[in-house]
């Protein structure tokens, strides 16, 4: 299996609260392998609303994104994607 990740940096005001985990866990649901967040070393699975919040991640934390195949590129990108619009909460 190939691994890929991406890194990315938390620009929303609130950072990872319950709503966009929510959002990250319902994207990282659809993959086929497994999906993770990592900060500070900590990893968490991405599909779980409760696993991500405990990584605490603030405005400004910077995260890595990371996918168990490259199946799921998609679902890499569709996450990245989230985190760079704010999980539409940029006014």
């Amino acid at each position: 299996m190939t691994e890929l990740s991406r890194d990315v940096i938390v620009i929303n005001e609130l950072g990872l609260h319950a709503r966009s985990a929510a959002k990250i866990a319902e994207i990282a649901r659809k993959a086929n392998y497994n999906v993770w967040i990592i900060k500070d070393n900590k990893m968490a699975d991405a599909s779980s609303i409760l696993d991500i919040l405990t990584l605490e991640c603030a405005k400004g934390s910077k995260i890595t994104l990371k996918i168990d195949d490259q199946s799921d590129l998609e679902i890499l990108n569709n996450t990245v994607k989230q985190f760079e619009t704010g999980f539409g909460e940029l006014s």
